[in-house]
């Protein structure tokens, strides 16, 4: 299983349906993968922009990361408004995926779209760019000594 370092880019979601009758929605997601968790920063509207990202160490054999979209309130508990699971298994293999929509579901219904970009660091390509620093610095060392 890989290890290293997961990278996700939360992009911008599209369609959220509006759980706020009176108001505009503000919509955040709660990522989670294994037992780590992030949350993005409050949005506004149905169709939210976040740009954030989010580092997740990678250690096991999970495979997935799962979105669950939520809207704050501020009298009453937040609104769930669906959630997305991301197979990881590709990003492992490529390393990268270009920004990518996936389906928002709630209770098995469309429910609207995220768009997410991934990146993937394994632990072994980090101690190989260390390496080459390290041997580059001798030779740094030797040419001027």
């Amino acid at each position: 299983m890989p290890r290293g370092t997961l990278e996700v880019i939360l992009v911008s979601a599209k369609d959220l349906p509006n759980a706020d009758f009176l108001k505009k929605m503000d919509p955040y997601v709660v990522l989670t993968y294994r037992s780590q968790e992030h949350t993005s920063s409050v949005a506004e509207g149905s169709d939210p922009i976040w740009n954030e990202s989010f580092l997740f160490t990678v250690s096991d054999n999970v495979s997935e990361l799962k979105l669950r979209f939520m809207d704050k309130d501020t009298f009453s508990d937040d609104d769930y408004l669906g959630e997305t699971n991301i197979f990881l298994e590709p990003v492992f293999y490529e390393k990268s995926i270009a920004e990518t929509v996936y389906n928002v579901v709630k209770e098995d219904k469309y429910s609207g779209e995220v768009k997410v970009a991934l990146h993937f660091h394994p632990e072994m390509e980090a101690m190989l760019v260390d390496e080459e620093n390290h041997s580059g610095s001798k030779e740094l060392i030797t040419k001027y000594a």
